[in-house]
């Protein structure tokens, strides 16, 4: 996975000559088509499954973070390794797109697709569309990243999804926060960011507005104490 080697408290554009600027498309700014659902996730399949590092956790937010676009969010991590970093935002809704329009898009008959949220993934890629969903429904190109939790990017999930079937849980992402090798880890360690265990209500329920402080509660943390200059769990 190529990142941008650029520093600093934000998920960087995945290319080794940009980085993704103050310019990057905002949630909502692209409805994705057919083609960006696409089989090949920015990592290699078992790659979450390295020593040490933070695939399969949620990542949060320090308050202190000074990108607005990352401000008081949670990220499920999908890939961390020597290569780089991926995660999902999970407390991120993009507003102006609904899951019906999607489906209408991507010409998907919607009879049993109910209503679900269309999330802000992160400001990588907002025209590419990924899904976090248990791991008991799986493809060909399903990544599982860590017991419970996996990631398809193919437009054939959203079709089972449609079809009343698909995963358990599920949660729909548009873009995704990516990192260069070793970015991450300087910025926990500039204490930019916390990370707890995942949990499946945090990941996969409804209630947008609590989840970074259901997340901070993970670990343990007095969110009244938290300032700039807070260790990290």
């Amino acid at each position: 996975m190529a990142h941008s080697k650029e520093g600093g408290d934000k998920p960087e554009r995945a290319k080794p000559s940009k980085k993704a600027t103050a310019g990057a498309r905002h949630a909502g700014s692209a409805m994705p088509s057919d083609a960006s659902f696409v089989s090949d996730m920015p990592a290699k399949k078992g790659a979450a499954e390295s020593e040490g590092y933070l695939a399969g956790h949620l990542l949060v937010a320090m308050p202190n973070m000074r990108d607005p676009r990352f401000e008081r969010t949670v990220i499920y991590m999908c890939v961390h390794n020597a290569e780089g970093a991926m995660g999902l935002v999970i407390n991120k809704a993009v507003g102006s797109l609904t899951f019906p329009q999607l489906l209408r898009q991507l010409g998907i008959p919607r009879d049993g697709a109910g209503e679900r949220r269309v999330h802000f993934g992160g400001p990588v890629e907002m025209g590419r569309g990924f899904v976090l969903h248990t791991d008991e429904y799986e493809q060909e190109s399903t990544v599982k990243v860590k017991p419970g939790y996996a990631v398809t990017a193919t437009i054939d999930i959203l079709k089972a999804i449609a079809d009343g079937g698909g995963p358990e849980k599920a949660l729909l992402a548009l873009g995704y926060a990516g990192w260069a090798p070793g970015q991450l880890d300087g910025e926990i360690q500039a204490n930019g960011w916390l990370h707890a265990p995942a949990d499946l209500a945090i990941v996969f329920d409804d209630a947008l507005d609590t989840k970074w402080e259901r997340a901070i509660g993970k670990i343990g943390i007095d969110l009244a104490l938290l300032s700039g200059e807070a260790g990290h769990a």
